[in-house]
């Protein structure tokens, strides 16, 4: 679909790249990672025709259409949500003539406006109500349901929670066209992708299969030219030693000469020596105070936003230098448990309590609401100045430089910083006054994969309690020494690390057990006031079981028939002769997107039903 020979595109005496090549198949899925700054989002930009390269060609064949979601949207006016995921085309003939209307178009961009977080009343809101992060999701919505040939995706997941991610992740695993994405997400980067593009150094590599294969290969690549560079040098130090030592003998003048050209020849040629990843975040946490063993308490808590209860009666409790990970579905109170711990909410009946010396720190998943954005970076740090840091002008500097902002970038007013420029000055204002408990709220959002692997590296040295939520497995892999999962309203603690959770609970894909919870996640509601209480439970009759086991054996029946349609179809879309045919592939993976539509309701009605049976049996 799409070719690019010899591009290369500058900024003044600044090269981003030079003579890049690549060629893109209509089944090909890439990822492309670099450093920031290695000049990603340009290269989109120069294949969207949006800038224009320096030197080299760009080609799209004739019939291959694309579509685009950049980082940021742009302004948008009077139009709804749905009225943006049809990309304004008509929905209703306007007259008898009227006969170009496609009817599938409304139904499509529901079912995908659905999946990425929206209510069925939020389809005929303004877009200009809804914040940032939803009108992205809108122009989500308006790629997949236009289908193009090509995806061109830059940072499509930092918009979205958990459960809209997957979903997305689930619908690009089945999409039938070409994709191309920027992402700092490993799972998701391993979920998709068959190929992995890196820009670095002012060129492009490629490399075959998923995240970790690129990883993998990258560093047998690296030891191989490490290796071939060293005996490079040796061989050219050991020349260089006999034109020092017999160069200045008229005898040995020709042997001198001769083995000068043999250097000149291998230099020539010679491989560059290996460099290590440049422009990453490097810092530690200073170790914080010691606090008591007993960190924070919470007793009888009870918190609910209007009628809508969260927590009731809940406890919890944290003990010094633990680790620990918030999962479960969205909605069940992740967020709002670590506001009440950090003192950010006040909390509407119940205790919190923190154990002797114990200084928390709150990391919002809102960057902005640890950051004072009419103020520069400088300043941002140097307000958090007291008598017992003493923080000076160039300790503030040298913080801030571990994080990348160097020289006049100081100055910088915080509300004009990008997205990952929040998240590094915000973990930069930690550094100044370190607590020792620390409480984050989705750390890893903006971040760039070395980034992230900078702030694992400090995290795993950090020595005071660590209480947060992720959606990136691998950070969880990395950290979490034990996992309290939140559903409905009741906290269940597993003394262990991620995958001891994993198969404790029996969950599905290490992802989607982060949002675990088959039922509504929210505790019994009230009602003008009173709390709904379930009536006492008789034991069921017999011919109520019977029933109850032949519903429970039918959904079952049915869930395995959806189990088999679904790889028959997936087979299909695998199968190189189907797309001789036009428009088969498409057909296949509306067919394919429906039935996994159909799974996921017989699973839960399922699920539901055995987990009712196996209650009734008990009694």
């Amino acid at each position: 679909m799409l070719t690019l020979a010899d591009v290369s595109k500058s900024y003044g005496t600044r090269t981003l790249f030079s003579d890049v090549s690549l060629f893109v198949a209509r089944t090909d899925r890439y990822g492309l990672v670099g450093p920031n700054g290695a000049g990603k989002t340009t290269l989109f930009n120069l294949i969207l025709g949006e800038e224009t390269a320096d030197s080299g060609t760009i080609e799209w064949e004739r019939s291959a259409d694309f579509g685009y979601l950049p980082q940021e949207s742009a302004p948008v006016g009077d139009e709804t949500i749905l009225h943006i995921a049809t990309s304004g085309k008509k929905l209703m003939p306007e007259n008898d003539d009227d006969y170009d209307i496609d009817y599938t178009l409304e139904p499509r961009a529901k079912k995908i406006l659905a999946g990425l977080g929206f209510r069925e009343e939020d389809h005929l809101r303004l877009a200009k109500s809804f914040s940032g992060g939803w009108v992205m999701r809108a122009h989500l919505a308006r790629l997949l349901v236009g289908e193009p040939a090509l995806l061109l995706l830059d940072e499509p997941t930092n918009h979205l929670d958990l459960e809209a991610l997957l979903w997305f992740q689930d619908y690009l695993i089945r999409y039938p066209g070409g994709l191309v994405l920027i992402s700092h997400d490993r799972e998701f980067l391993n979920s998709l992708c068959t190929g992995i593009l890196e820009l670095r150094g002012g060129t492009l590599n490629r490399y075959t299969g998923n995240y970790d294969d690129y990883l993998a290969e990258k560093d047998a690549r690296k030891e191989q030219q490490a290796a071939r560079f060293k005996n490079q040098q040796r061989e050219i130090a050991h020349l260089q030693k006999f034109v020092d030592r017999f160069g200045a003998k008229a005898s040995m003048a020709s042997r001198a000469k001769s083995k000068e050209k043999q250097i000149e020849r291998l230099e020539a040629v010679a491989v560059d020596e290996p460099e290590d990843d440049l422009k990453k975040i490097n810092f530690r946490f200073p170790q914080p105070p010691r606090s008591g063993l007993k960190v924070v308490k919470l007793a009888n808590v009870h918190q609910a936003y209007g009628t809508h209860v969260v927590y009731r009666d809940m406890n919890f409790e944290a003990e010094r230098g633990q680790k620990i990970v918030l999962v479960g579905p969205n909605g069940s109170g992740k967020s709002t448990l670590l506001k009440i711990l950090a003192d950010q909410v006040p909390i509407q009946g119940g205790t919190r309590a923190l154990g002797s010396n114990v200084v928390p720190g709150y990391f919002a998943q809102n960057r902005a609401d640890n950051l004072k954005t009419h103020l520069t970076v400088f300043e941002n740090v140097m307000e958090l100045r007291t008598n017992e840091n003493q923080l000076t002008e160039q300790q503030a500097r040298a913080v801030l430089g571990g994080f990348l902002f160097r020289k006049d970038d100081v100055h910088k007013k915080v509300s004009v910083l990008s997205g990952g420029e929040k998240s590094r000055l915000a973990l930069a204002r930690l550094l100044v006054n370190p607590p020792n408990l620390l409480l984050m709220d989705e750390p890893t959002t903006h971040l760039d994969i070395p980034s992230i692997d900078a702030l694992i590296h400090a995290l795993k040295q950090y020595e005071g309690t660590f209480i947060f939520i992720s959606h990136d497995v691998y950070f969880i892999r990395q950290l979490a020494l034990n996992v309290l999962h939140v559903h409905s309203g009741r906290l269940t603690p597993y003394a262990g690390n991620y995958d001891y959770y994993l198969d404790k609970s029996q969950a599905g894909s290490a992802r989607a057990a982060l949002t675990a919870g088959f039922t509504e996640a929210r505790p019994v509601q009230e009602r003008n006031g009173n709390v709904a209480t379930s009536p006492a439970k008789s034991k069921p009759s017999s011919n109520d079981l019977k029933k109850l086991r032949i519903e429970v054996g039918k959904l079952e029946q049915r869930v395995s028939e959806l189990e088999t349609k679904q790889n028959e179809l997936t087979a299909q879309l695998e199968a190189p002769e189907t797309y001789e045919h036009g428009g088969t592939p498409m057909h296949l993976n509306r067919e394919l997107s429906a039935t996994v539509d159909q799974l996921q309701l017989a699973a839960a009605a399922w699920e539901a039903a055995a987990t009712k049976l196996s209650e009734l049996e008990k009694i």
